[in-house]
């Protein structure tokens, strides 16, 4: 199995033929904001399936360090743009992309650029927890072993540092050889996010990760967020209105496959630029 299996595929395997013309500080969130420093960068980047394009011509850049949240109704491209950030996307039927997305300045598709190395920097956690079928300590270190990241005798203590990260140790320390299937959907949840963050990614991807979770688990996924900038990247496709002013520095609206509006979370929501922002960020979209 894939260490980056996605619960809704069989999992993404290697990348199949797609079409293309193609640095962490110590910074605090604002002041990583002013400096201004791009991680990713969507460049005349559009994405197809088949004959229909999903988003058409988006040029963004996605700061380091802060959290950017993708907001948009249903159908309008984000979570495809999401996964097209570390190319999940690839092996899907029909899935066509020109233009371009640069990682630190180079293009994701380069020939250079190896899929399990960019998945390394570009991690992901889904809407739906996917624990692997291994003990709880296995799913926190698979991704480690994978990369061969530490010797097996630094593996228990590479899963209690993370497990601790996301609040589980207390819950999970004395069963690390039990099923993950036994544990509720929020600490499901979590232990796939420990995992994730157990192979140090530069950018994290979160698809709706609080979408299927009750509110207390919501609330501690929120605040973990907070917590991973600016050591990390993180995208975040979320519905939910409310969580996006929680939780983001950045806000990219988009709409109709297209990029309406992006820029500081409290300038998109208290003063939009565009009224099609203003009627969604305010209730009163369609």
């Amino acid at each position: 199995m894939s260490i980056e299996a996605d619960p809704a595929e069989s999992g993404p395997g290697t990348a199949g033929p797609v079409t293309s013309t193609a640095v962490r500080g110590d910074l605090t969130g604002e002041a990583a904001m002013a400096s201004g420093s791009t991680t990713l960068r969507a460049v005349d980047l559009t994405l197809s399936f088949g004959p229909r394009a999903v988003l058409s011509n988006i040029s963004l850049d996605v700061q380091q360090g802060v959290v950017t949240a993708l907001l948009g109704p249903t159908g309008s491209g984000k979570t495809t743009l999401l996964r097209t950030f570390n190319r999940m996307n690839d092996k899907v039927t029909g899935y066509r992309h020109a233009g371009d997305v640069l990682l630190d300045g180079r293009s994701i598709w380069h020939p250079g650029v190896e899929l399990m190395s960019l998945r390394r920097k570009v991690g992901m956690l889904f809407q739906r927890p996917n624990p692997f079928p291994m003990s709880i300590m296995d799913n926190v270190v698979a991704g480690v072993r994978a990369h061969r990241l530490a010797s097996r005798n630094g593996l228990k203590a590479i899963a209690r540092q993370r497990l601790t990260e996301v609040g589980l140790w207390d819950a999970v320390g004395d069963r690390l050889k039990d099923s993950p299937f036994r544990l509720s959907g929020g600490q499901q949840q979590l232990l796939c996010l420990a995992r994730a963050l157990a192979i140090e990614p530069q950018v994290l991807l979160l698809d709706e990760p609080t979408s299927s979770l009750d509110p207390v688990a919501t609330e501690s996924i929120e605040a973990l967020i907070r917590t991973l900038v600016p050591r990390l990247t993180v995208v975040i496709v979320t519905h939910n209105l409310a969580q996006a002013r929680r939780v983001s520095d950045r806000t990219v609206f988009l709409n109709q496959g297209r990029l309406v509006e992006h820029g500081d979370t409290q300038q998109v929501f208290e003063n939009p630029a565009q009224e099609e922002t203003a009627h969604y960020v305010g209730g009163r979209f369609g």
